[in-house]
């Protein structure tokens, strides 16, 4: 065969690999996704069980990126320590490994079942079947592409300038390592790189002791991911655990490749075999890396924070804390960093509405102008937000995070046009105040500002239905829109009394103090509809119309 078609018949296998390898983890997530985030939140509170569950979860996903995405959210968030997130990610580590040690046997011949069994799986229409059948055709299909690239390397094992070419690389464990690690990242899975590297020693095309080397680039190049591709930006705490993992991994490293020479050749009068050999190793290299680090785990979390400690960037308010590009590829992750950033326009929008409030009282030109920068700071962050989740994968959402996703970007454009009210129509109402040199008297402002502390009191509840998705809150919050129906009518009523009793500044203020009254009702009804609407409305208990 020519040699230009035998490469590209071997770039065709490392693709079908690699896609095989995506396969399994995208149905494993939509399968089991929210269940295995749940597993990871309550297993992170002390570091054994942590480690467990990082074994299991990384066993399933295959992805030891995706489980650090998960728990670098909940320590970057404070809800869980350091610690426990770095026993996680030791745990990780280990899991990676027991599909390699699966695959490292014979088992080639059961792909073309894994695929049949996996395709009428596929074609059911409920999701469940669906989700593992996807699993098992990217089960089938990496077999498939390791059976298919051990035969192609056949006639070529033995050519004199390949031979020469991989005894140089074998001579240089350091460019073995610098080359792998290049590979894995590029390929995002140390899974299908250490699978590769099985191959070429299989066939003897690299000798152990090269495989060894490379191995040791994938478990490398496989924590650089979440470090140079993290969203993480300049944000210290959310940087700790993807440099803690990549440190530990580098330090382990540097002392498997200083003892290689001891302990390849031990290894290899252990198990003659090639393949299970380098399969052993890549497992007893994170065994023993886990080992060496869990009684550290302590220390180690200390010095991270010391390094890194926490501040608050407040320079520019605008911009996305919590979007990390990195975990785009994991949906349930993305939907919980794109909820503390719908998190983050509530808090100002609060903060709009507390300095309304003030200016309420005492109208002042300088107050206005930071307001109105807010609601650039709620265009901006709801325009990111929409980007955010219109770059989520949809083949690789459920049903559940479809709807979730429809939840947020409700919330986040129904608070910016909230926002729009307070900026356009009510801090237009008080810049009109102080032109005019008007303020509203004590008995019309007064209802104003109860008006407006149960709009902030509304507007912490639906933040909070955001998270929770409670039905009874989200009735309680609908019933608000009511509640200010009447509260409109009684200051209104009020209102036109004291008009007819002649007041002077009720009379000056009376258009003014009108229109507040329509625009506090029309914030509260977009807060209604950012958080209270969708919950009943996925609970099925919205009406279609309210006509009779």
């Amino acid at each position: 065969m020519d040699f230009s078609i035998t490469l590209v018949n071997l770039a065709g296998s490392v693709a079908l690999l690699l896609w095989g390898v995506h396969m399994v983890q995208t149905g494993v997530q939509r399968a089991l996704g929210a269940r295995l985030r749940g597993l990871l939140g309550i297993a992170l509170r002390n570091r054994m069980q942590a480690f467990l569950a990082g074994i299991g979860v990384t066993a399933l996903l295959q992805s030891s990126t995706a489980t650090g995405l998960m728990v670098t959210g909940f320590a970057a968030g404070g809800l869980v320590d350091l610690v426990p997130a770095l026993a996680v990610m030791l745990g990780a580590n280990v899991g990676t490994t027991l599909i390699v040690q699966a695959l490292s046997f014979n088992v080639a011949e059961v792909a073309p079942a894994l695929i049949l069994i996996g395709v009428l799986m596929f074609r059911r229409t409920s999701a469940a079947p669906r989700d593992f059948g996807r699993v098992l055709i990217g089960l089938g299909l990496l077999l498939m592409a390791l059976s298919q690239f051990v035969a192609l390397l056949d006639p070529y094992e033995d050519v004199p300038s390949l031979r020469m070419l991989l005894g140089a690389v074998a001579t240089q464990p350091v460019l073995d390592v610098i080359l792998a690690a290049g590979l894995t990242w590029a390929a995002h899975s140390s899974v299908a790189v250490v699978l590769l590297i099985m191959s070429f020693a299989t066939k003897g095309v690299v000798p152990p002791h090269a495989a060894f080397a490379l191995v040791l680039g994938a478990n490398f190049g496989t924590a650089i991911n979440p470090v140079l591709e993290g969203g993480a930006g300049d944000d210290p705490v959310a940087r700790r655990l993807p440099i803690g993992n990549l440190l530990n991994r580098g330090v382990g490293v540097v002392v498997a490749l200083a003892l290689l020479p001891i302990i390849g050749p031990w290894l290899v009068t252990v198990d003659p075999d090639n393949t299970r050999v380098v399969a052993d190793f890549h497992t007893g290299f994170n065994l023993v890396l886990a080992l060496v680090f869990f009684p550290l785990l302590t220390p180690y979390a200390a010095l991270l924070r010391r390094l890194m400690p926490a501040h608050i960037d407040t320079a520019d308010p605008s911009r996305p804390l919590y979007l990390d590009v990195a975990a785009i590829e994991v949906p349930m992750v993305a939907l919980g960093a794109a909820t503390r950033e719908a998190l983050r326009m509530a808090d100002t929008l609060e903060s709009m509405l507390q300095g309304l409030r003030d200016a309420l009282q005492r109208p002042d030109r300088r107050q206005l102008s930071g307001l109105k920068r807010q609601d650039d700071v709620l265009d901006t962050l709801n325009t990111a937000i929409k980007a955010y989740m219109a770059s989520l994968p949809s083949e690789a959402m459920t049903e559940t995070d479809h709807r979730r996703a429809v939840e947020i970007l409700s919330f986040a454009t129904n608070l910016e046009h909230a926002g729009d009210v307070v900026d356009k129509g009510l801090l237009g109402i008080v810049a009109k105040q102080v032109k005019r040199g008007l303020v509203f008297s004590a008995a019309d402002s007064e209802p104003l500002l109860r008006i407006i502390d149960r709009l902030m009191a509304n507007l912490r509840a639906a933040a909070s239905l955001l998270v929770t998705g409670d039905d009874r809150a989200a009735r309680l919050l609908a019933e608000e829109k009511e509640a200010f129906r009447g509260l409109e009518a009684e200051a209104t009523a009020a209102h036109f009394e004291r008009l007819r009793e002649g007041n002077p500044n009720t009379v000056e203020t009376s258009a003014l103090h009108l229109d507040t009254l329509r625009d506090l009702k029309r914030v509260n009804a977009h807060l209604v509809a950012a958080a209270a609407y969708p919950v009943l409305e996925g609970k099925g208990e919205l009406l279609p119309s309210r006509l009779r």
